[in-house]
């Protein structure tokens, strides 16, 4: 009996034979994430806006839905320069609604898997949350709300940054898939400075995962999905828990 097909791409994304980008692109793209990242671990917050609470905390999602969709347009016109498209980064749309079903189905089973391999690493290296993890935490109905949107937004840009972009183009560079999506994860953990240095090696785990999720699937469907709803969950839920763990 034929092995049924279980990846979620009726036309997966191509894999083009050069760079999608220039490569001075690619490095203003790398030099500008990594310096935010740089501002945002010394401020201590997700973003150099610093320490949040109350209106700062707002005033951090407001800089972070900015500079992810700044990226991902600056990203669009680079790669439009090689004649290519955002559509082809990501795969494009659902072509039916089973499509979607089975790229949701997708999504819950790496997360399930994810959260375990995560769990054990941090297990581990003894990894508890930061006092900025906990600040950046929504508490108001109305924090929530903007939570879960830039929830959506990080789910569509960081994914077509990271597994999209940098992956492709690193994976030309050193003529290997896997290498490919090693070095976006590191890239993608650095961005991550502001939870200190043991989640940024978790962190950089997970972006390793959902870059070999890409692979296997050939599109960023499932990877959005899943970096939504992990996002907005942990959002919604984390801060009564890490407050028990700061007790």
């Amino acid at each position: 009996m034929a092995t049924p097909d279980i990846t979620s791409a009726e036309t997966p994304r191509p894999q083009p034979a050069g760079l999608i980008a220039p490569g001075w692109h690619t490095a203003v793209v790398i030099i500008f994430l990594l310096a935010l990242a740089a501002l945002s671990a010394w401020r201590g917050a997700i973003s150099p806006v610093g320490s949040v609470g109350g209106y700062a905390r707002v005033a951090n999602y407001a800089v972070v839905f900015v500079w992810e969709l700044l990226t991902v347009a600056f990203i669009a016109w680079g790669v439009r320069k090689r004649g290519h498209g955002l559509s082809e980064l990501i795969a494009g749309r659902w072509p039916t609604l089973g499509a979607f079903g089975r790229d949701l189905g997708i999504s819950a089973l790496f997360m399930l898997g994810s959260g375990v391999v995560l769990g054990i690493i941090r297990w581990a290296m003894q990894d508890r949350p930061n006092p900025a993890l906990l600040n950046l935490l929504p508490e108001s109905p109305a924090e929530m709300a903007l939570w879960v949107a830039l929830s959506a937004t990080a789910g569509f840009c960081e994914e077509t940054i990271f597994r999209g972009y940098l992956q492709q183009q690193f994976a030309v560079l050193t003529g290997d898939k896997g290498a490919g999506a090693a070095l976006q994860a590191i890239v993608f953990g650095a961005c991550h400075g502001y939870q200190g240095a043991k989640s940024m090696v978790s962190i950089a785990v997970y972006g390793f995962l959902f870059g070999l999720l890409a692979n296997y699937v050939k599109n960023l469907r499932p990877g959005m999905m899943a970096h939504f709803l992990q996002d907005s969950v942990a959002g919604l839920t984390g801060r009564a828990l890490l407050k028990r763990i700061h007790a």
